[in-house]
């Protein structure tokens, strides 16, 4: 946890006070404690904790009191309340009054300390998108979103290749945001005020490469009737894109070799080279060094691009950034098509969590956009996700030798839950039962772990 979240903690029942306590504590929070209604309020007021969580009933009055003293002084904070008495109009009074969410006791502390963390971390995301929306610079994010151990990496790493004005390399598997991280290095460079210019190298045909790079003077070749200036031209002073450099044909490759020793292009048709000042990013979901072994890339190039590479980490490597970005692109697609608040329900998450996503961040993207398309109350269900995402369906598992092996061989063979529990119980000895560092390595996040653990009897 980067900072320390203030939770304020307000229940009359001394030992589950306590205990509470003790557990969101132990997740790194600051927990503030309060017995009545009137001790609470002004704790809130004074304190401004990062979200409360609240008895219903308390000595002097509800924790729904609270909440409303919140909302006359204009504070909006995550609010939870807990009762024993929980009925369903209870819950629906504390919904409509506020509450962002009810539960019942007996509670159990993973299923709060899980909804504490997610109304943590849509509350600052909320907060985010309103900070990048009513200001014109980035964000601290960089406008990642996300809090994997992969992506804060990445994030410091962007921030080092910024102050430089070398070519930069992106690699990363497609969908997961190369783009995104090359804008994040242009808008944390001293280009910023200068032009952004992505060109895909992908949907340019080879014999229009050279004139779309480096343009061309009037009369060059047949259609040329006046002379135009290239994309490098274009980019001066700026950052210009190569996505998917990967399939620049070698001719070409030689040219932009020149360009980024000298800082100069030759329009085609022209006599005199011109001078450019331009910072390059590469990206690319191909590895180049097999590119370059099969003769596909130059090899003096990639060095030339290596020398600054960043990797974009995939989405099933991220853990809970799932859920973070799930949120994000709900609100977006929800802002596009004028609904109001929409959140993702408990078994939605689960299957979101489930899912590798091979289409990473982008795949994602769509997927959210079509269950705001399809939800037509307020709580996304995972009927409203695409097909391929509910109805995974496990894959079969390769023979451990080569070969065709007979039928009392194969009725030896570990079934796929019991290779996962091996799996699993060596990574959570291996970390000395660190929860979430095992999440990272299995590349799931924490809800499924639990789950996991607790299907084998192994979350004690």
């Amino acid at each position: 946890m980067t900072t320390r979240e203030t939770l304020l903690l307000i229940e009359d029942d001394a030992s589950l006070r306590t205990l509470l306590q003790e557990e969101l504590a132990l997740d790194g929070y600051r927990v503030l404690v309060a017995s009545t209604s009137a001790e609470g309020t002004a704790m809130v007021l004074a304190q401004s904790p990062d979200l409360v969580i609240s008895d219903l009933r308390l000595p002097d009055g509800d924790g729904l009191d609270v909440l409303r003293k919140l909302q006359a002084e204009g504070r909006v904070v995550p609010f939870v309340i807990i009762t024993a008495f929980g009925t369903v109009d209870q819950a629906v009074d504390a919904l409509q009054a506020g509450a962002d969410d009810f539960l019942t006791k007996p509670l159990s502390t993973e299923h709060l300390r899980l909804k504490v963390k997610r109304l943590l971390a849509h509350a600052a995301l909320s907060h985010e998108l309103a900070r990048y929306r009513s200001t014109s610079g980035q964000p601290a994010n960089l406008g990642l979103v996300g809090e994997s151990v992969a992506m804060d990496r990445l994030r410091q790493e962007i921030r080092q290749v910024a102050r430089s004005q070398a070519a930069v390399l992106v690699n990363g598997e497609s969908g997961t945001g190369k783009e995104l991280v090359a804008r994040a290095i242009h808008q944390e460079s001293e280009r910023r005020d200068q032009p952004f210019i992505p060109v895909n190298c992908a949907g340019i045909p080879h014999e229009l490469m050279e004139s779309e790079f480096f343009g061309h003077e009037a009369g060059a070749f047949t259609g040329a009737r006046q002379s135009r200036k290239g994309l490098f031209a274009e980019a001066s002073g700026g950052t210009l894109l190569l996505d998917e450099v990967g399939e620049m044909p070698l001719a070409l490759q030689a040219k932009l070799l020149r360009v980024l020793q000298e800082g100069r292009v030759k329009p085609v048709g022209a006599e005199r080279e011109e001078a450019v000042d331009v910072r390059v990013i590469a990206a690319t979901h191909v590895d180049l060094l097999d590119a370059v072994t099969r003769g596909e890339f130059r090899e003096d190039l990639y060095y030339r691009l290596e020398t600054l590479a960043l990797s974009v980490p995939p989405l099933r490597q991220r853990g809970d950034d799932v859920e973070l970005l799930a949120m994000h692109f709900l609100r977006q697609s929800a802002d596009r098509h004028g609904r109001g608040f929409l959140r993702l329900g408990e078994a939605t998450l689960q299957t979101l969590g489930d899912y590798p996503f091979p289409g990473n961040v982008r795949e994602l993207s769509s997927a959210m956009e079509r269950a705001v398309t399809f939800c037509e109350g307020d709580v996304v269900q995972p009927e409203h996700l695409p097909a391929r995402i509910r109805k995974r369906q496990a894959g079969g598992m390769a023979p451990p030798v080569e070969g065709k092996a007979d039928d009392s061989s194969i009725a030896q063979w570990p079934t796929l839950d019991v290779l996962q529990q091996d799996y699993v119980a060596k990574v959570m000895k291996a970390v000395d039962g660190n929860k979430r560092r095992a999440a990272q390595i299995l590349g799931i996040n924490r809800r499924t772990l639990y789950r996991w653990l607790e299907s084998t009897g192994g979350n004690q």
